[in-house]
Order: C-alpha cells, then sequence, then structure tokens
C-alpha cells in the first residue's frame, strides 16, 4: 500500500509548490492528494509542471478532490446537472494528471454543507438521484480510463456499508468502488464500542470494491447526548491496526490518506500511524526515486 496525506497542502493544486512537496516528502509520505477548485481551468503547462514537481520529490499524484458540492443529489435539476458536468471534468483531469481516482462526494440537502444532515437525505428520491448522476459520470470515468472512489457518512445519504453497497450496485459500473473511511459512519455507541463488528461490516460488504481509504480517529464525548467528535490518530477509539490489516488484505496497491488535520500535524500523525503499522505488518511503498531533472 501507499501511504499519503490529504490536505497536507492546503488549497487548489495549480498552487503547489516544489518545496511543499519536498517537505511532506521528507516526512515520509509517498502520495498526496490534489485539491480542485475548477478541472476546467487547467492548462496542460499546469499539468506537466505538477508532474515534473511530483517526480522530482519522489511523489505519486494521489486522489483527486473537486469542490462541487451537494449538487449530485440536488432536487435542482440544473444544478444536478452542473455538479454531473464538474465530476465528467474531473474525470479528465484525473487522467491527465495520471492520479488514481477522484473523489465521489453524496452531498446533502442542507443548503449549508454537504456534509450535514437533511430529513431527506435518507429517502428513496435522493438515492435515485445519486444512483443517476453516478451513472452519467461514470460512463465518462470508463472513456478516460480512470477510477471515481464514492465515500459516504452518517448523515449522507450513503450511512451505512450496505447503504453503499447498494449505491454501488445500483449504478452497475466497473469504475465506481468505495473510498474506506470508517470513522463518517459512527452512528451509535454500540458502533463506538465495538470496532471488530463495526469494521468487519465494511470490508465484508466493500471489500471487493475498495479502491483506497482515508485515515483518521474519533472519540466520544463526556455528555449526556451522544456526540462524537475526530481526534488524533492513536487518541481515538479506530482498531488501527485492524482497519490496516484489513486494507492490505482487500486493497494491497490502495492508498491510504491521512486526513482532516493542519500541515504541521501531519508528521506527528504519521509517526503515530506507523506504530499501528508495524504492529500490525504492514508493507509499504517505497518512495519513488526522486529527479533533478
Amino acid at each position: 500500500m501507499h501511504l499519503g496525506a490529504a490536505g497536507r497542502i492546503p488549497g487548489d493544486w495549480r498552487g503547489i509548490t516544489a518545496g511543499e512537496l519536498q517537505a511532506a516528502a521528507a516526512e515520509g509520505f509517498t502520495v498526496l492528494n490534489l485539491i480542485v477548485t475548477d478541472p476546467g481551468e487547467a492548462r496542460q503547462e499546469d499539468v506537466d509542471r505538477l508532474q515534473r514537481m511530483f517526480a522530482q520529490a519522489g511523489l505519486q499524484p494521489g486522489q483527486t478532490n473537486g469542490r462541487y458540492g451537494g449538487a449530485l443529489v440536488s432536487s435542482d435539476e440544473a444544478e444536478r446537472v452542473a455538479g454531473i458536468e464538474f465530476l465528467k471534468r474531473m474525470c479528465g483531469l484525473t487522467s491527465r494528471l495520471g492520479a488514481p481516482n477522484t473523489y465521489l462526494r453524496p452531498g446533502s440537502l442542507n443548503p449549508n454543507g454537504a456534509w450535514l444532515p437533511h430529513p431527506e437525505n435518507r429517502s428513496p428520491q435522493v438515492f435515485d438521484r445519486l444512483v443517476d448522476s453516478a451513472k452519467r459520470a461514470c460512463r465518462t470515468a470508463e472513456d478516460e480510463g480512470v477510477s471515481i472512489a464514492v465515500e459516504g457518512g452518517v448523515v449522507s445519504p450513503l450511512y451505512s456499508a450496505r447503504r453503499v453497497r447498494d449505491f454501488i450496485d445500483a449504478v452497475g459500473s466497473p469504475a465506481l468502488g468505495f473510498n474506506q473511511d470508517p470513522v463518517n459512519f459512527v452512528a451509535s455507541l454500540d458502533d463506538a464500542y465495538d470496532m471488530t463488528r463495526f469494521l468487519g461490516e465494511f470490508f465484508d460488504l466493500l471489500g471487493d470494491v475498495t479502491f483506497g481509504a482515508h485515515a483518521k480517529d474519533f472519540r466520544i464525548v463526556d455528555q449526556l447526548l451522544v456526540h462524537f467528535q475526530e481526534e488524533d490518530i492513536g487518541s481515538g477509539l479506530i482498531d488501527h491496526e485492524l482497519f490496516l490489516r484489513e486494507m492490505q488484505r482487500v486493497c494491497p496497491d490502495g492508498h491510504v490518506l491521512i486526513e482532516h488535520l493542519p500541515p504541521e500535524k501531519f508528521a506527528e500523525a504519521n509517526r503515530q500511524f506507523m506504530v499501528f503499522s508495524d504492529r500490525a505488518g504492514i508493507v509499504w511503498e517505497t518512495p519513488l526515486s526522486s529527479s533533478a531533472g
């Protein structure tokens, strides 16, 4: 597997500098994700420059992540079509960049954000709109020879392992797979306190369609009403050893990207992650040989 980071270099991919890439490589990462504000603005010279800098740092471009919000499930057809077209352009750019996949955000009907709850997010109508949006985008992904990695979460239309599996099966495209990110799906104390059962369901149902993963941690906040909060890796409840062993079993060539940290915290997160990785016997891919050209 490849150990990488998502958000290690914040901001649009065209603003990435050689120095930032060298710093990330020195911290032990081999892959970095790419944030895309507008795929239509990508010039070939931008693509060439990025690929050259990654090669010089011994890094690989990772998952691309486009900024299209919750459009794929919008009840406004014009907004939804615009989101689909954005994702199609993301597929084209992903192919040009040589990245492994682009991220599919299921979205939300909540106008305040794509990762916020709404009472209709779990409705059949929203699910059907998301399936239709993904089918259209996947046709372009197949033509471009790239993959689309869908993520989910308890507040989203894809709120469980079973629901994600139903979605992938309904779309029916070989280009579509799953981005494992278990923290997003923790919905109860039963989930939080039984990681073996909780993680097992995701790998049992989705292991054969897993393209990669995001890594983070969470804790239970001490209060009357149940509340979960993200936590530094190693300080929470995720069984990272089990998670990594399962990832190596189902997706030995995948990218595992540490995420949701300020840039200055990634180096320490990597060190903590390596403790669990060593215990689990994980074999990571080594950095590419850097070039000076």
